[in-house]
């Protein structure tokens, strides 16, 4: 009956692809302007779930030959490097070198049969998303200072759904999707071929969401790592949640890890606030509750501290669909600092410490948005930029690098990870254009 089920389900996404390409599968769709699912009060109306989930993913195509993205005025782009296999994250090291995560999602257990499953599956494919993973860090090289890297090597390969690396002293950690692990490094290399050093095991199994992020304490001593979900809003059991949805802390000295912050449904993008030095993460928020909700955000992350997931959204607000309620913890449930829009994606996050771009963007925070599939209109598929000031946001996004989605409504990129060079430029992954993007201002 399954199978049975299965092909018609896929006769008929195949004529409804054949009558027009991606189409959104509900009548679903916005009704608060995007602007208004920004900042530190957005607007959230009454949830709006539909039995099909609204998908409205762009098809992916490649850049056309000579077109780049669109800098904000005042900024220019260009390719700093090209040719990859899904670039997601970066890491710039003390001498300048540039390494690359390429990499997807690592193979799920079979999960049998769903129709919306299948649906989201085959869009995310259309999308660019299901590309096998290329389990491997590249780095590159601008030796002349020109804003091209003229160098391209293989850094380390045979990993496992690489995401964050940290760098302390000579010691490269690398966010596997199942462990944290070690490389020895020297300055100026260009490949490792030492064995990796497991360092702690991280939640892994289904991996609804697989992407770990790591980021090193300002003294050395200690990592920190995300962990997403394995659900949207718990749907498989909480016990499929322990150690989920979370920042962890490893101590590097004992090798022991404890939760830090819980309550993130897919933390990624941490980050050090150049005023404050707390320590902030962007969040991807739930799905299938209507185009305008739930607001992705970013916020900085209290030791201790529970933010909701799968109980309650954006401090407070009750997620009816979670049972057994927990009204315990929705009572403890932090409220995030800044709204980044619905269904946006919100991955990379990065301050800008340098003084390159002048006065107006010191400080504050560049933001990689992937872009959306539960939102019509679409959402995101654009880097932002939000102004801070003495450690906490101070005014509206500000678009940096947009064009992502072309004038015939195709794909051609979707930025990822961000990263600030050693000269001071923002570097921007683009995982379906294969491209790493760098930003500076025009003068």
């Amino acid at each position: 009956m399954k199978k049975l089920l299965a092909a018609v389900v896929a006769l008929v996404v195949i004529a409804v692809v054949a009558a027009g390409g991606i189409v959104y599968l509900s009548r679903e769709e916005a009704t608060v302007p995007i602007e208004q699912g920004y900042g530190p009060d957005p607007t959230l109306p009454e949830p709006n779930p539909t039995w099909i989930p609204t998908v409205h993913v762009a098809e992916a195509e490649p850049w056309p030959q000579g077109v780049v993205p669109t800098a904000a005025d005042g900024l220019t782009v260009n390719e700093f490097a090209g040719g990859f296999d899904h670039p997601r994250w970066l890491h710039v090291l003390p001498n300048g070198d540039v390494l690359v995560a390429e990499s997807n999602a690592p193979p799920k257990p079979d999960e049998g049969f769903s129709i919306r499953g299948f649906f989201i599956d085959f869009f995310q494919s259309q999308a660019g998303a299901e590309v096998p993973s290329a389990n491997r860090i590249s780095l590159l090289r601008d030796g002349d200072g020109d804003g091209i890297a003229e160098t391209k090597t293989v850094f380390l390969s045979g990993l496992n759904s690489p995401f964050g690396m940290a760098l302390v002293g000579g010691t490269l950690y690398v966010a596997n999707a199942d462990a944290i692990v070690a490389f020895p490094y020297q300055e100026g290399a260009t490949e490792i071929t030492a064995p990796a050093e497991k360092i702690v095991d991280l939640p892994a199994g289904r991996n609804h969401h697989w992407t770990k992020d790591v980021i090193a304490s300002r003294d050395g001593t200690k990592l920190y790592v995300t962990v997403g979900s394995n659900s949207n809003v718990g749907e498989n059991g909480m016990d499929e949640e322990e150690g989920r949805a979370a920042v962890h802390e490893v101590d590097l000295a004992s090798r022991q890890m404890r939760l830090f912050a819980s309550g993130l449904r897919n933390p990624n993008g941490l980050s050090w606030n150049p005023d404050s030095g707390a320590l902030w993460v962007a969040v991807n928020e739930r799905d299938e509750i209507g185009s305008d909700l739930v607001p992705d955000y970013m916020t900085s992350v209290k030791d201790g501290g529970f933010y909701g997931w799968p109980y309650s959204y954006f401090g407070q607000h009750v997620d009816e669909r979670v049972e057994p309620p927990r009204p315990d913890l929705v009572a403890e449930a932090i409220k995030p600092d800044y709204a980044l829009g619905p269904h946006t994606a919100s991955l990379g996050l990065t301050f800008n410490t340098g003084d390159r771009f002048g006065p107006r963007f010191r400080n504050g925070a560049f933001v990689g948005q992937h872009g959306s599939w539960n939102r019509k209109p679409r959402s995101g598929y654009k880097v932002i930029f939000v102004p801070f000031s003495n450690g906490s946001p101070s005014g509206p996004p500000q678009d940096i690098l947009t064009g992502f989605l072309g004038e015939d409504d195709v794909a051609h990129g979707r930025p990822v990870g961000v990263a600030i060079d050693r000269s001071g430029a923002l570097l921007v992954a683009d995982d379906v254009g294969n491209r790493i993007w760098r930003v500076v201002p025009a003068q």
